[in-house]
């Protein structure tokens, strides 16, 4: 995720991005300009005289208020997307920060506080890594007999929770944690769970396959054609119209499917990398280490 000051409008005007659409979707511009020229020269030259073709332009008008309809729909859609993704690592922090408070608080014992100052931070690293590209052990800081156990299991974050558990369950049966407190930290574990669930729901659940293609044809049917209305009045310069208008609802296009799976590297996703080493130093000054 770039992080950026919103109010600096010549800097977003004259630079170009990575995460630029130009830069991703100038070679379609450049086709779509070289076909509306070639649909405007077909027209001039060999057909003259269909001059009821000038009236297209009411249709087109109808047409791009469909357009602009679909497009808010879909903007909106995949923006819910990543604003839930936020939410639920927003949870993430929070009930890292409770449960390592509520933990530092009932334990005395430092080999118990070191367990659960490691294995917190491993449950949301492995989480995020899980969201991505696969968890790599290298991120997280485990035992020989720990990694022998995780590489054992497909699901390396729920592993990790009944690691946890596993482990309060012990201090429980030890008189180290009591039957209140339990129910307690039962609470903030669960929600660990609920919120890797959600996160996986939006990745493994994208926007219906027949729908996206629905609106990507829509969009190039309606801009391939457009010089079919503008030519008369325009000329040749009906591709630099249809061209522009192509940026633009193509690029909406382009934004709506990159938000809407939040958990990578692009530069619109979460800075879930950043939230989870945040969360790893409030994890370990809340049991007293320095970072």
């Amino acid at each position: 995720m770039v992080d950026y000051n919103p109010k600096n409008w010549f800097k977003f005007i004259f630079a170009i991005h990575k995460g630029d659409t130009l830069q991703l979707l100038w070679k379609e511009m450049v086709s779509i300009a070289a076909l509306s020229i070639f649909i405007a020269y077909c027209q001039i030259h060999f057909f003259p005289d269909a001059f009821h073709l000038q009236h297209l332009d009411k249709v087109y008008s109808l047409v791009g208020f469909v357009i602009s309809l679909l497009l808010v729909f879909r903007t909106n859609t995949a923006y819910d997307r990543w604003y839930e993704g936020r939410k639920k690592w927003g949870e993430f922090v929070n009930d890292s920060r409770n449960l390592a408070v509520k933990l530092a608080g009932i334990l005395k014992d430092s080999s118990d506080r070191a367990y659960f100052e490691r294995m917190i931070p491993n449950f949301v690293i492995a989480s995020k890594d899980h969201l991505n590209e696969g968890v790599e052990f290298q991120n997280l800081t485990l035992s020989r007999e720990e990694i022998a156990f995780l590489k054992e299991r497909k699901h390396l974050p729920s592993a990790l929770a009944q690691m946890l558990y596993q482990q309060l369950l012990q201090l429980k049966s030890q008189g180290k944690i009591t039957e209140m407190e339990m129910l307690m930290l039962d609470h903030n574990l669960n929600h660990f769970l609920d919120s890797l669930g959600a996160c996986e729901r939006i990745k493994k659940t994208p926007i219906p396959y027949s729908y996206s293609l629905f609106f990507k044809k829509f969009i190039f049917i309606f801009v391939s054609t457009i010089p079919l209305a503008f030519v008369y009045e325009f000329g040749y310069y009906s591709a630099i119209i249809s061209t522009l208008i192509f940026y633009v609802l193509v690029s909406m296009e382009v934004l709506a499917e990159e938000i809407e799976d939040p958990f990578g590297n692009d530069v619109n996703d979460l800075p879930t990398e950043r939230i989870s080493a945040e969360i790893k130093n409030n994890v370990q000054e809340i049991f007293g280490k320095n970072s």
